[in-house]
């Protein structure tokens, strides 16, 4: 797969440990910026993800900031975009799984590098099963989120 990477100026220090656990996984990293310390603003950067993933140059996503919550909900603003902040595997893996989540957001000030070596395998392994035998609650319930997004 190909993963957007895309941090602000708080998530940069986390950025290369993303980047290297997205190519340990096996995966090709399209790095959106920041591409240093200076002062930024997450939601520029939180588009320039989306934007990968509303092209389909990127399946997936990753959004580093001080919290991960401004650019989760930056984020979110955007058509065909999910994304939820994740600091645990479970979250990680079931988001993708329960929820069609395609944007991982985590916070360069609140987990490390030894966490998001673990986080970032969890997001991309993880499969969404709306489509599996069974699970039709799964599709039935995206497709109430996509709705609400086309109609609000």
């Amino acid at each position: 797969m190909k993963i957007a990477v895309g941090c602000d100026h708080a998530g940069f220090p986390l950025k290369d440990a993303v980047i290297e656990a997205v190519k340990a996984a096996g995966h090709e990293v399209i790095d959106v910026g920041t591409y240093d310390s200076g002062s930024v603003d997450f939601p520029d950067f939180a588009k320039k993800v989306g934007e990968k993933i509303q092209s389909s140059e990127a399946e997936r996503g990753i959004l580093i900031c001080g919290s991960g919550i401004g650019a989760a909900i930056a984020a979110n603003k955007m058509k065909g975009v999910y994304a939820s902040i994740c600091h645990d595997t479970y979250s990680a893996a079931q988001g993708v799984q329960h929820d069609a989540m395609n944007v991982l957001c985590m916070g360069g000030r609140v987990i490390g590098p030894e966490l998001v070596k673990v986080l970032v395998p969890a997001f991309l392994n993880a499969r969404y099963q709306g489509n599996d035998q069974g699970e039709e609650r799964l599709a039935r319930r995206v497709g109430k989120i996509k709705n609400m997004e086309e109609n609000s």
